[in-house]
């Protein structure tokens, strides 16, 4: 049955990766962003002290 389907299951498996590393990449770079942001935020709160 494998060797019947292994298509298939090939395909499968690259699309769940496919998603994954989608997924995997919006979240980081939604955390860079909120990272950039309190980064920018503290430099000029410094800046602004002095």
């Amino acid at each position: 049955m494998l060797a019947k389907h292994w298509k298939k299951i090939a395909m499968i498996i690259l699309i769940v990766a496919c998603v994954f590393n989608v997924m995997s990449k919006l979240v980081n770079k939604l955390s860079l962003d909120k990272e950039m942001l309190q980064s920018a935020t503290y430099v000029y709160e410094e800046n602004k002290n002095k």
